[in-house]
């Protein structure tokens, strides 16, 4: 069974996608990273915040858990529809855009690192894995896109790193959908996820990129651009994975 055909029908390579099996095969050192911090999930389970990312200086970055929480949007909905199958949303969170995929019959499967998450994902009928985008992956160059929204383009605290990894999952021309910063910003820093309450979670390093330097970070990573949009004040970009080019005759 192919790695579509199989995140289709519920499972990845033979591994049923059930909300039990994810939580046995997430690995123990998951028991203390920043997003099982209790602000975090107590917002999921409640499907609202407020809560923020925090930088050590004070700034926080609101985060707009109601919106994940809810169906897609019309901004959403032009991301899905530029959905090439087989696709993978990297840091899924609470799973609207995969489980509108899999409601449209359309082959995905979404990863989180917080458990969380991705049980909120399995009940709104998205398939899930617990799982990290640096770890190992079902169907590993195989997929035909990749989303990073909601600035999980900032997930690692380093861009650069994140875009090649993200090259190693697509198929040569496949496409990644990128949500960017609304400001022209390329910073690294670490952040805990704050409910501006007095909850607060560890620190951990995340980015924020706007679309210059996305545009910078991955013509070194592999992609191309494709194409550049703006939705309800929200601003995306397709990029394209080009092929590697053919070796020269000192190469081979």
């Amino acid at each position: 069974m192919s790695t579509a055909e199989s995140v289709h029908n519920g499972s990845v390579r033979g591994e049923p996608v059930r909300e039990a099996s994810v939580r046995e095969r997430a690995p123990s050192r998951r028991a203390g990273a920043p997003w099982h911090a209790d602000p975090y999930v107590r917002a999921l389970r409640a499907g609202r915040g407020p809560l923020f990312l925090r930088r050590a200086d004070g700034w926080m970055l609101p985060l707009d858990v109601e919106r994940w929480c809810a169906d897609p949007d019309a901004a959403d909905r032009t991301v899905l529809r530029r959905c090439q199958s087989p696709t993978l949303d990297i840091g899924c969170g609470p799973g609207r855009l995969v489980a509108a995929l899999a409601l449209l019959g359309r082959p995905c499967l979404g990863i989180d690192v917080s458990q969380a998450a991705v049980a909120r994902t399995l009940r709104a009928g998205g398939p899930a894995l617990c799982r990290s985008v640096f770890e190992p992956l079902p169907g590993e160059g195989r997929w035909g896109t990749a989303l990073l929204i909601d600035g999980n383009i900032g997930i690692g605290g380093d861009p650069r790193a994140l875009l090649a990894r993200v090259a190693q999952l697509i198929v040569p021309g496949g496409l990644l959908l990128v949500e960017a910063a609304a400001a022209d910003v390329d910073e690294r820093v670490r952040v805990r996820v704050d409910d501006g309450r007095g909850g607060v979670g560890t620190a951990f390093p995340w980015a924020r990129v706007g679309i210059p330097a996305l545009l910078h970070h991955a013509r070194t990573a592999g992609w191309a651009p494709a194409e550049q949009w703006t939705a309800q004040d929200r601003g995306f970009m397709a990029l394209r994975r080009t092929p590697p080019g053919p070796r020269s005759a000192t190469e081979r």
